[in-house]
């Protein structure tokens, strides 16, 4: 295949492939569960949270919302949540809902956060956040209900290039790399710790991040400083020779958090947002 045109990122990462084949052995207590095991500890949300649900949209929209006929509930999210959707009566509005225990509202803060600042640059539809509350037992985050079906044709894909693009557009104020609270890739967590230079951010609160969670569940590396020593002197190459700047990113951009609505505008959703070098979310889409 021809990569002459793929980002540098992935290029990166195409040329440190042979530094970190023993990696993907090495972290296998890492690899995702079994369907039926997720399915065994699926969260049981109480009655009373959508009772306050309910009251916190109220307040929220400033109007009365009424759920009807309950929750519909769907598949567990990405980090354990569980999601739904919810439809008000009176107007007919549908929302969508992402509930954990109390101990995941960092979690869904985060989340909600990074939707939220997408949402501000007003460039890529994204399901726009309305509440972020408790119940006695559960934390949840609601958000406009996004209609998709519309087929990921060459032109929506296109269309989403340039909004991405322009999102990207939007910098963090203070000049670093970082965001402002921490937040979860998938259940994983991602460290946002403000950072001057775009490698040592990537060093120290990415790929070094992710080696000591390996080694943590007893992974042990032969070839780490080769490695890092390795990504980082392509880092630097990649900022000294391209506008590297601190983008919002969504940080998560898989095929699985992006399409289209009905009315086939692209959208992208279940962010880990973070100001990156801008690449990252088209490496990760290539």
């Amino acid at each position: 295949a021809d990569v002459t045109m793929a980002p540098p990122l992935l290029l990166l990462l195409l040329a440190v492939l042979p530094a970190v084949d023993s990696l993907w052995t090495s972290c296998a207590p890492l690899r995702a569960p079994h369907r039926s095991s997720v399915r065994s500890r699926r969260l049981v949300v109480q009655a009373s949270m959508f009772q306050e649900m309910e009251a916190q949209l109220s307040d929220a929209l400033g109007d009365v919302v009424q759920i009807s006929s309950g929750p519909t509930p769907g598949a567990a999210g990405g980090g354990g949540a569980a999601v739904g959707s919810l439809v008000d009566s009176v107007s007919g509005r549908k929302f969508f809902y992402k509930a954990t225990g109390l101990h995941g509202f960092d979690m869904l803060r985060a989340e909600f956060l990074g939707v939220k600042e997408m949402a501000e640059t007003g460039t890529i539809t994204v399901p726009n956040p309305i509440v972020l509350g408790t119940s006695a037992n559960n934390a949840f985050a609601v958000f406009d209900y996004l209609e998709m079906g519309h087929p990921k044709t060459n032109e929506v894909s296109a269309t989403m290039g340039r909004e991405l693009a322009a999102m990207h557009r939007a910098t963090s104020e203070n000049g670093l790399y970082g965001w402002r609270v921490n937040n979860t890739c998938g259940a994983t967590l991602q460290p946002n710790t403000w950072t001057e230079e775009w490698p040592d951010f990537w060093d120290s609160q990415r790929l070094g991040h992710m080696l000591r969670l390996c080694k943590r569940d007893g992974a042990v590396f032969s070839n780490e400083q080769e490695l890092r020593t390795k990504v980082r002197a392509m880092l630097e190459d990649h900022v000294r020779t391209n506008a590297v700047q601190p983008s919002l990113v969504h940080g998560d951009l898989w095929t699985g958090n992006a399409g289209a609505t009905k009315d086939g505008r692209p959208c992208i959703f279940d962010p880990a947002t973070y100001y990156g070098d801008r690449e990252v979310d088209y490496a990760m889409t290539t």
